[in-house]
């Protein structure tokens, strides 16, 4: 009986953390399929479209270090909660948008909800799960946010072609209704010992990344060497120049820079990068070659993507107990190298007339290798931090991540541009080889970044010490 009332408070939290993780997530890719919908209702231009994606990315990019900054400082549960609502309620007024202005503004929106939302889930599920049983935990956990992040163009294309465009948002709310007062009931509270918020800093990194990740977007639309997206590029690098410099020196910053010393977080934090630049711009391409060349309905396209997007499912649960048995290193490193397999792959057989039993193979490679990529990464970066770090590594994962998927969907679509392009189907092909070889050659090397990671003996001993010190984390009860 005392057992399951230990277990209860951990299974809850799992499932609240589990489904919101799962929405931020999903929302990252949802709407790539709903476009040309999108478009022919509220009409808009090209860049308008890309906006519609990159709006959330940037917003969800900048902000997810300050979201974790002030969970730590003023409770984690409490921003949770905050987030989720603000979340929810800018997925109603993107479903309501009269406009495609109006829709890029509450994209944004919805971002800032995701970024205060998506790190504190991790470290609330961190803290809530006993170190034995933390790998199974995050390996679930990394199964629903590897799932939502590749069956975003499936969901969002069913509702589209099924319903409307506007479901891929109405469909948040009410999980978001639900789990606000569940994470009120069943979240225990948490904040880092004498957490301090860092002003300079955060101002840094979120004027620093917004200037990057800015000039990505817009390259495309306005060309590497135009004013505005060089000065944008300089100007981001200078600022995170500056927040750098700030991490060495601030006695608080919002991201210890003494963090990057460990080659654990290092290399996890590189290799994470990587993997999003290589599989954010493949799935944005791959999405619309499709339904572009291959003449597949939205749907269609996300039926015959299944064996990428339910691959993550069976994985990662088995590759978080992988991970507590042999170590991350191994598990993360085999994961992004079946990835870059996956994606070689397909490039190589990309053709106006690809067969889907062609495509099934490397389909399968992509989807396994992500599903062993996401359980043990969250487990082995959690090990590489102290528990009173353990928000702000969370916060600085996500973003870098996030930076990873911008400058994906950028530097692709840049090389498919300058390849191919929507004239033709050929045309297409032409574009999308190129750009698929290179997001292949960066996970490759996402790979090798894993190297870095600490063998099991070390990692173990890691996990050792945090749980050791666990009980300085600041805790308190549930409300009943």
């Amino acid at each position: 009986m005392q057992d399951a009332k230990l277990r209860a408070p951990a299974i809850w939290a799992l499932v609240i953390t589990g489904a919101a993780g799962f929405m931020a997530a999903l929302d990252n890719l949802v709407v790539t399929t709903a476009l040309p919908s999108i478009r022919e209702d509220l009409g808009g231009k090209l860049e308008d479209l890309e906006w519609t994606v990159n709006a959330y990315t940037l917003t969800f990019a900048v902000l997810l270090m300050f979201g974790a900054a002030l969970g730590d400082r003023f409770g984690r549960r409490r921003l949770f909660i905050a987030g989720m609502v603000v979340f929810t309620g800018a997925s109603a007024a993107a479903a309501l948008s009269p406009g495609i202005d109006e829709l890029i503004a509450a994209r944004a929106v919805q971002g800032v909800g995701a970024a205060i939302m998506m790190p504190l889930s991790l470290t609330l599920l961190t803290v809530a799960v006993p170190a034995a049983r933390r790998g199974m935990a995050l390996g679930i956990y990394g199964a629903l946010s590897g799932l939502a992040v590749a069956s975003g163009p499936l969901i969002g294309g069913s509702l589209t072609e099924h319903i409307s465009w506007q479901w891929i948002f109405w469909l948040n709310v009410p999980i978001g209704l639900a789990l606000i007062p569940l994470s009120r009931l069943r979240l225990a509270e948490s904040t880092a010992p004498e957490a301090k918020l860092d002003v300079p800093g955060t101002v840094l990194i979120s004027l620093g990344l917004f200037g990057i990740v800015y000039g990505l977007v817009n390259a495309n639309a306005d060309g590497w060497t135009s004013a505005a997206v060089l000065t944008s590029l300089v100007a981001g690098a200078l600022l995170v120049g500056a927040f750098i410099f700030h991490g060495f020196r601030s006695a608080n910053p919002v991201l210890p820079m003494r963090l990057f010393r460990d080659r654990g977080f290092f290399g996890i934090n590189m290799a994470s990068l990587l993997m999003f630049v290589g599989m954010f711009g493949s799935i944005f391409l791959l999405s619309q070659f499709l339904q572009g060349v291959l003449g597949y309905s939205p749907t269609e396209a996300g039926l015959r993507m299944l064996p990428w997007t339910g691959m993550p499912m069976i994985a990662a649960p088995i590759s978080g107990i992988l991970s507590d048995r042999i170590g991350s290193r191994p598990v993360v490193a085999a994961g992004l190298a079946l990835q870059a397999l996956g994606l070689g792959w397909f490039a190589a057989i990309v053709s106006t007339d690809l067969t889907y039993a062609a495509q099934l193979p490397p389909l399968i490679i992509s989807g396994l290798g992500m599903g062993l990529f996401f359980a043990p990464a969250s487990n082995a970066l959690m090990s590489t931090v102290a528990p009173a770090d353990q928000g702000k590594a969370a916060g600085a994962n996500s973003a870098l991540r996030e930076v990873g998927g911008a400058l994906g969907v950028a530097a692709l679509a840049s090389v498919f541009s300058a390849q191919g392009g929507y004239e033709s189907g050929q045309s297409f092909a032409d574009g999308t080889v190129p750009a698929l070889w290179i997001g292949a050659a960066v996970v490759a090397v996402a790979a090798a970044m894993a190297l870095l990671l600490p063998g099991r003996a070390r990692e173990k001993q890691g996990q050792a010490v945090a749980a050791a010190v666990a009980p300085a984390v600041e805790k308190v009860p549930a409300a009943s």
